[in-house]
């Protein structure tokens, strides 16, 4: 039984090195796509659209206690450069129990672009997706804008956004990139700000590139209305509304386009304990989405399947794998355990160390970022930050298939202190 238990350790340690290093160079080959999508893009030049050619926009902005920022994203908001008569922007106040409505209107300084959707309390606070929907009743444009409530988008962000949407008739949705603006804070956002670069110069560029692939990250995207409609709105039983929006828009046989040159600057979280809700909602949403629609897995677009095979190997099996060699490596170090194989294991881990300091420095580099700060930060966060995502995703499972937890929404909470627009970048 001894000589069995040791066969099998032995079989899943090898399992974890493999699986680990395909994934590893599988996101090298999207390292190397985001490479050649931001050289393509910085050669041509954006497509010049008159503004009699760009569609209505409504834009849509959910709100719940969001009193500490409002002001600054209303603010932003009125600065879109965007033809006026073709813009209107509905900010809903999901039965916020603060000051979040009167803050509003006294930024929005009576424009006439900004317009209000009181959600009373009794009748709100039952998620994005359910704030949304019932604002799509109320949109007049033929093209839907969402942002969160802390986002900051560039003034030409909406724009660029519209131009990439009329270009393509293949294309549903155009998204563009968000970016921290409190980067700086404090640890925690500097690990963020490294996620989200990564994520968007590695994961969305790269499989836009290769693919014609790319996913709604929930805001700083603007989608037909008729497309929306057609799929009957926000799933409001989704946690994480802008992946299985994703998954349905593939199954139509439509696209979704990554234009990284339309930015938006959003808030972090600044604590832990924040950052914990936020993913756990995040993996909970993940767990949803293969359960609907991970069924006739072979019968789904190849999109759709390669979503959902991406969402499975990076969730499950590469959180799970690298918990795993960690566990194992500590158990060895303290010689409760002993792998009875022959291999350059710790090269092996050497080079897996360095292959994922060079990618986050790349994508760091794309936004000049790459600083000597950032670099010693990128080592810490692969011995720290990275394992928390073990935590999460176990978690998730456990309130999912163990607890049986009702799934509720976790609202993001904000942070006062520091202006927006200060603290761009993470040097």
């Amino acid at each position: 039984m001894k000589g069995l238990a040791s066969v099998l350790l032995n079989f899943a340690f090898v399992f974890s090195v493999i699986f680990i290093w395909l994934m590893l160079l599988y996101q090298f080959v999207l390292c190397v796509g985001g490479f050649l999508l931001r050289r393509r893009q910085r050669r041509q030049a954006a497509p010049a659209v008159p503004d009699e050619a760009l569609p209505t926009v409504t834009v849509l902005v959910p709100s719940r206690d969001e009193e500490r920022i409002i002001a600054a994203t209303v603010d932003r908001l009125r600065q879109l450069e965007y033809p006026a008569d073709k813009l209107e922007i509905w900010l809903v106040n999901d039965g916020s129990r603060d000051g979040t409505l009167e803050t509003a209107r006294r930024q929005a300084g009576g424009d006439p672009r900004l317009r209000f959707l009181d959600i009373p309390a009794g009748e709100g606070r039952r998620g994005k997706s359910a704030a949304l929907n019932r604002a799509l009743r109320l949109a007049r444009g033929a093209a839907l804008a969402v942002y969160d409530a802390d986002n900051l988008p560039e003034p030409g962000s909406l724009r660029r956004l519209a131009a990439a949407l009329v270009a393509d008739p293949r294309l549903a949705a155009v998204t563009g990139k968000f970016r921290a603006y409190n980067a700086r804070r404090n640890l925690l956002t500097r690990f963020i700000n490294l996620e989200a670069l990564a994520f968007q110069w590695l994961v969305q560029a790269g499989r836009w590139f290769f693919l014609g692939i790319s996913a709604l990250p929930g805001t700083n995207y603007l989608i037909w209305r008729r497309d929306l409609q057609a799929l009957g709105g926000w799933d409001e039983q989704a946690l994480t509304e802008d992946s299985e929006l994703t998954f349905r828009l593939y199954e139509r046989g439509r696209r979704i386009a990554f234009l990284p040159d339309a930015v938006t600057w959003e808030q972090e979280p600044e604590r832990l304990a924040v950052w914990l809700r936020q993913r756990t909602r995040w993996a909970r949403g993940t767990n949803y989405l293969i359960a609907r629609h991970g069924g006739r897995l072979l019968r789904r677009p190849r999109a759709v399947l390669f979503e959902l095979l991406n969402f499975f190997l990076l969730y499950y099996l590469f959180v799970l794998a690298i918990l795993f060699s960690d566990l194992l490596f500590l158990l060895s170090l303290a010689g409760a355990v002993r792998i009875h194989l022959n291999g350059p294991y710790f090269e092996l881990w050497a080079l897996a160390f360095l292959l994922y300091t060079l990618e986050v420095m790349i994508a760091l580099a794309y936004e000049r970022e790459d600083s000597p700060l950032n670099f010693l930060i990128t080592l810490l966060a692969y011995f720290s930050y990275t394992k928390l995502w073990a935590f999460v995703v176990l978690k998730g499972l456990l309130h999912d298939l163990v607890l049986r937890r009702e799934r509720s929404w976790a609202k993001t909470e904000r942070f006062a202190g520091r202006a927006p627009g200060e603290g761009h970048g993470g040097s």
